[in-house]
């Protein structure tokens, strides 16, 4: 069905349009005051609805009632309230051409050059827990209606769906009006903000009726409901532009509060991902330090004193000279202790659920250090995207949810002591936060060698024997991938390793196991892979 059409030598130009009269309904009343008084002393006519009128007329300005202007009431508790052609004739009518001024003079109406509506906080309510009716009753109607009109008339109307836009509105109504391009970029601003209330919409339907795909790696369609929340200095690079967009409902990173120090970065923002993700792989209190998205170290708390400081110590202690610039994330909040063990190392970012009082004093005398706190519900992401030229690939997140050690298979020497096993399961799980081909050598519940990033896994066995030094003999190692061959087992025996785990699954096995035999060292096949590219 196509819309009407006209002859593109009948509409007259406008660019800046003075603010004469506004329609102003909104859920946050957050800026309402001001944008009132601007307004009025700018001379405009305030249109508003329900509590909105209240709270303008309860400031002394002066405000006409919908209702006064349509001749109706507002009915059925609020949900007919604007719906009506003496509100979006005023709205929709193109002043651009003549017939459409005239019909407006015909019927009596007077047209907006502001719409000011932000809509019922439906993700509010589903996130407090609602259910039923009153989640359904969030749904706006008219308000959605009301935007879209607007955004759809922006040669006419300017369209302001969040206090953010209040300052600029403000000023153009004291400058001469709102120029096209700015209505232009309140329009595009008003459809995402639609497209992403109905989007909400539509997702809870889904939900709260059982028809979501249980993986949503299998559905036809995703939609991403993300918006901008702050401008980066930069990208990766100097060159590159960057920002930060965070999903709707998310409660990772992106929604972590900066305490303190410079703004963070693009890279900072990866590093402190990949930290935290590290981090909260183990329930005990762990430590782990990033640089360019790998480990330098992880470690878990030993001993009867601070938690968090002693998995720190025991983390840095893996390598110093790599962990100098980078991320540190732990999984319980930051204590005093733990600040003091952390000051004197150049940190670029602490992430963690918290950080104790004494903490911030210790780690605030270091003006440049970011401090970012997790909100409370953290959680990990139930699907990781990556993007591709053209598309994005989708997958569920790589998780230890149904992992034991009693599923493990013992292929050579003696079945490990408790120490041991306990060691190999650690070094497991923290060789799922090594990008691959990844090789991780443990002991005692911390990191003291890894070998990441390589394109063969000899290679990495060798990185990490190096980088372990002396620590590699008596220590365990995890392979995140099956050995190929037997010359990267060796490299790991002749550094002194007693015992390995890796997924197994090789066709080689026979070999890797008959090398292992040889050295006797006790060695598990787990059955899976953990890949981190």
């Amino acid at each position: 069905m196509s819309g009407p059409s006209h002859d593109a030598s009948l509409y007259r130009h406008r660019d800046a349009i003075p603010l004469k009269r506004a329609l102003i309904s909104v859920s946050d009343k957050s800026g309402l005051l001001e944008l009132a008084e601007a307004l009025v002393g700018a001379g405009v006519e305030i249109v508003s609805t329900g509590s909105t009128a209240k709270m303008i007329a309860g400031a002394g300005h002066p405000v006409t009632e919908v209702s006064t202007v349509t001749g109706f009431p507002e009915a059925l508790d609020g949900r007919v309230k604007t719906l009506h052609p003496f509100i979006h004739a005023a709205v929709l009518a193109d002043l651009r051409l003549e017939s459409h001024e005239r019909q407006l003079a015909e019927m009596g109406v007077e047209p907006f050059q502001l719409v000011v509506v932000n809509l019922y906080p439906f993700v509010e309510t589903v996130a407090s827990g609602a259910e039923g009716d009153a989640v359904v009753e969030q749904i706006d109607i008219g308000g959605p209606a009301m935007v879209r009109a607007a955004a759809k008339n922006h040669a006419n109307v300017a369209i302001a769906v969040s206090p953010e836009s209040y300052p600029q509105i403000i000023k153009a109504a004291t400058l001469g009006g709102t120029t096209l391009a700015q209505r232009q970029r309140l329009a595009g601003e008003a459809f995402a903000h639609t497209a992403a209330y109905d989007t909400a919409v539509a997702e809870w339907f889904a939900e709260s009726v059982g028809v979501r795909a249980e993986h949503e790696a299998s559905q036809e369609s995703i939609t991403l409901k993300v918006s901008l929340k702050q401008q980066l200095r930069y990208g990766e690079n100097s060159h590159q532009s960057a920002a930060l967009y965070v999903e709707n409902g998310g409660h990772g990173i992106a929604q972590a509060t900066q305490l303190h120090g410079k703004e963070m970065s693009y890279n900072n923002y990866v590093d402190a991902d990949a930290a935290v993700r590290a981090a909260y792989d183990f329930d005990e209190p762990a430590v782990a330090i990033i640089k360019h998205a790998n480990p330098c170290g992880i470690a878990v708390a030993r001993g009867t004193g601070d938690a968090i400081a002693s998995a720190h110590a025991r983390a840095h202690d893996c390598d110093p000279v790599s962990a100098f610039g980078g991320v540190i994330a732990a999984n319980r909040p930051i204590t005093r202790a733990a600040a003091i063990s952390i000051k004197d190392i150049f940190t670029e970012v602490i992430v963690a659920p918290g950080f104790e009082p004494e903490a911030l004093t210790v780690l605030q005398a270091k003006k440049n250090l970011r401090l970012i706190e997790l909100p409370g519900d953290y959680a990990r992401a139930d699907r990781e995207l990556r993007q591709i030229s053209g598309g994005l690939l989708v997958q569920s997140p790589d998780t230890y949810d149904d992992l034991s050690t009693e599923t493990w298979q013992l292929v050579t020497g003696e079945p490990a002591d408790a120490a041991t096993l306990a060691d190999l399961e650690f070094a497991w799980r923290a060789v799922r936060s090594v990008k691959s081909n990844a090789i991780l050598l443990a002991n005692d519940g911390a990191s003291v060698g890894v070998g990441m990033g390589q394109v063969n896994r000899v290679d990495s066995c060798h990185l990490a024997v190096s980088r372990a030094g002396d620590r590699a003999k008596g220590s365990v190692a995890a392979s995140d991938a099956f050995f190929p061959f037997a010359d990267g087992l060796e490299v790991l025996i002749k550094g002194g390793v007693r015992a390995v785990v890796q997924p197994g699954g090789s066709v080689r096995d026979e070999e890797v196991i008959t090398a292992a035999k040889a050295a006797g060292v006790t060695m598990y096949f787990t059955g899976e892979r953990h890949f981190f590219h």
